[in-house]
């Protein structure tokens, strides 16, 4: 997401002929765009996306059963 965050910026900073990035060739000010690409490709082919995607469950979940349970009046456990 950074790489795509930085390839709209220089590209906004191509388009508006702002400071060095101006003189750049079109190649360097692009290239955030392929990086990004390549990071998203490798990430779904290895799973990486599902598996984040899966923690991120599994932690509201943990968080929802602590919330009822406080609110019951019970002690939510300590991580072991």
């Amino acid at each position: 997401m950074y790489a795509l965050g930085l390839g709209v910026l220089l590209l906004l900073l191509k388009y508006l002929e702002i400071g060095p990035v101006a003189t750049w060739d079109w190649w360097w000010v692009l290239s955030p765009f392929a990086v990004a690409a390549l990071w998203w490709a490798w990430a779904d082919s290895t799973g990486y996306t599902k598996r984040r995607a899966v923690e991120r469950i599994e932690q509201r979940k943990k968080d929802r059963i602590a919330k009822h349970k406080e609110a019951m009046g019970i002690r939510p456990r300590k991580p072991r």
